[in-house]
């Protein structure tokens, strides 16, 4: 369901050489595997004899007590939804190999076969194991397994593909992941997105942050799922420890791994959302240009059948993906996110000049665009005044806001200017025969607009540039004027999530990088958003408030993560957002509710985004025209509100 599986790293204890009880806890293994209804599993590099038994390979009796247990976990997949992967030696012409058996509903769909043997430090399996690049046959036919003969060609190699029930799975072994070229890229061109690594790495200082990073690193080459699961400690240990290292990635991230440096007896599961992996295929054209040039084919194994449908219920999806969630993460995101916009602005100041004028408000977006700009004057050494911050007060405006738009102008040192616009407004109400006690769009829109006329003719007066205070929130949604708050010479905040703004201006006050400033910051990312367009309440305090009319930022900003970075569909968004990240905010209505606002805004205002300033993109996500978002301003948004309203 929503290309969601559910995934496995199986780590059994071993008894070295004695295969029955191998045997037994690889069964007990895939039984636990049925009850919480895992799609695919990988179990270790040889974990049906134990990965060091050293020259006993050479004996008969230990490999046909193998191929007989491999006949028997063959027969216990029958009539399960499940595929598995599990090491074991495999003999074909005469040679010893060692083997990955992919097996689903009673048979072995495949082996593929080890490529790169270590042959140095503690290693040397090439005295027992030969290379898949020496096999000399396609496939094995006619082997016998648990009493019974096979009347079926099993294929074997480095280079095969399974797919079972539209999901493409890859298998590569151990070393091979530590090779300067791995079979991994050659399956993830040929269309596998899940690389499945039976391994048996042993454990010394350092080792764990090594495979972490090379699986991680793996994943995100691949644009894939990786599952590893490595050899226990129950392993010999003659002259090493094993690791039992077990780690599930996709694209870069580690979604699950055990914690313990030597681990054993274990099964790691989570659930992988396939969708990402896609997506990411899909848009990335460089990785479909090295398939080409690659030009290495792959054999695809069709598997009849199909796997369990994942509920989802390991997925960790986060309320505010552009946020990370670690406080140490969260100040260096920021902190480099407030480097590039820096670095943005100096770069546009170094050819119009340094003058610059920003509407502030007292507001989240106007204080960042202000701290923005400052912190700009100062990387190119030039005087605060450069900087002229105007406040203009209009019938909404506050005196919380108005205060603090004041005193943060003052303690950056840049120029202060108060204007207020009522009275221009009110001649404007008259000019057009607009009733000013009727408060609807007009009436708002008249002041925004107003409020832009000043600050680009102060800007004339000057000889500098405007900059824009709106975020990419407020782009997605076009909740901006257009010629008003949406027009600027450069838009500093163009692709920040309203989410992250709050976090920016936090990280500036922590890091207290304007001295004097944090207290008036914190006040400031307490304050309700609001456009303050309409008149405060009785008590002077915002009546205005921005989510009352549009919906919560942090679902709008889930949406659009989503919508733009991975193109899911709306029904995935919502399960995503009702059925995990909101399950214990807002009811299912709510968030279809707002949904529905959000899929209509961002079709209809797309005209505002086609002619937006100029900005510097920060992330993953960005609606600017000349960038990540081609789209018409006349699309039309039935398809994915009908989809909606089938919820």
């Amino acid at each position: 369901m929503y290309d969601l599986i559910r995934a496995a790293a199986c780590v059994p204890d071993v008894k070295v050489c004695d295969v029955d009880y191998n045997l037994s806890r690889i069964l007990m293994m895939i039984d636990d595997a049925v009850e919480g209804k895992v799609d695919v599993l990988c179990f270790p590099e040889m974990a049906v004899t134990g990965y060091t038994c050293a020259d006993m390979f050479f004996q008969d009796t230990l490999l046909d007590a193998s191929d007989r247990a491999i006949g028997v976990i063959a027969n216990k997949t029958r009539d399960l939804r499940l595929v598995l992967s599990v090491g074991a030696p495999v003999r074909i012409g005469g040679q010893l190999y060692n083997g990955a058996f992919t097996i689903y509903n009673g048979r072995i769909w495949g082996i593929t076969l080890k490529t790169y043997l270590p042959n140095y430090g503690e290693f040397y399996e090439k005295r027992w194991f030969t290379s898949s690049a020496d096999v000399l046959n396609d496939n094995i036919s006619s082997i016998v397994f648990a009493g019974e003969e096979n009347e079926y060609a099993i294929p074997v190699g480095a280079d095969l593909i399974y797919n079972v029930g539209g999901i493409k799975l890859g298998v590569e072994i151990c070393e091979d992941l530590f090779s300067s070229f791995t079979p991994s890229v050659r399956l993830a061109q040929g269309g596998a997105e899940v690389i499945l690594n039976l391994s048996a790495s042993n454990e010394t200082i350092g080792k764990k942050a090594l495979r972490r990073r090379l699986v991680s690193d793996k994943s995100l080459e691949l644009i894939a799922a990786y599952v590893y699961a490595s050899a226990g400690a129950g392993e010999s240990t003659t002259d090493l420890c094993f690791s039992g290292h077990g780690i599930i990635s996709m694209c870069g991230r580690v979604l699950a791994e055990n914690k313990d440096v030597c681990d054993n007896d274990y099964m790691l599961i989570t659930d992988v959302d396939l969708g990402r992996v896609r997506a990411d295929r899909l848009k990335n054209k460089t990785f479909g240009d090295s398939a080409a040039y690659l030009s290495l084919p792959c054999r695809e194994v069709f598997i009849p059948g199909k796997l369990y449908d994942c509920d989802g219920a390991y997925l960790n999806v986060k309320k505010h993906p552009f946020v990370p969630s670690s406080k140490d993460d969260r100040l260096e995101r920021c902190r480099d996110i407030f480097a590039m916009q820096v670095a943005g602005l100096v770069k546009r100041l170094s050819v119009t000049g340094p003058k610059m004028v920003v509407g502030v408000s007292g507001g989240m977006d106007s204080t960042l665009t202000l701290l923005v700009a400052a912190a700009a004057l100062k990387k190119m050494g030039l005087e605060a005044s450069n900087l002229t911050g105007i406040t203009m007060p209009a019938f909404g405006t506050t005196e919380r806001t108005k205060n603090n738009a004041t005193l943060l102008m003052e303690a950056l040192g840049c120029d202060v200017h108060t204007i207020p616009i009522g009275e221009a407004c009110m001649k404007h109400f008259e000019d057009i025969g607009h009733d000013p006690t009727v408060k609807d769009i007009t009436y708002e829109n008249v002041q925004a607009r107003e409020r832009t006329q000043v600050l680009m003719d102060y800007a004339n007066k000057t000889g500098a540039i405007v900059v824009g205070t709106g975020d990419l929130s407020e782009l997605a949604l076009g909740w901006c004027t257009y010629n008003g708050d949406q027009m600027s010479m450069y838009g500093v905040n163009a692709s920040i999530p309203k989410t992250l703004v709050r976090w920016m201006i936090e990280t500036v006050a922590d890091l207290d990088l304007f001295p004097g400033a944090s207290v008036i910051l914190k006040d400031i990312t307490d304050t309700p958003i609001s456009p303050e367009l309409l008149p405060p309440d009785e008590n002077g305090n915002i009546s205005q408030k921005t989510e009352d009319n549009i919906g919560p930022y942090e679902l709008h900003d889930f949406f659009i993560y989503y919508m733009m970075r991975f193109s899911f569909r709306p029904a995935k968004i919502f399960y995503l957002a009702a059925e995990h990240a909101f399950k214990e905010d807002y009811s299912r209505e709510d968030i279809l509710k707002w949904m529905k606002m959000f899929y209509k805004r961002f079709f209809t205002q797309q005209f505002k985004r086609s002619c937006m300033p100029d900005g510097v993109k920060v992330g993953t996500v960005a609606l600017s025209p000349r960038g990540d978002l081609r789209m018409p301003s006349d699309a039309v948004s039935k398809l994915w509100l009908d989809e909606i309203n089938r919820l």
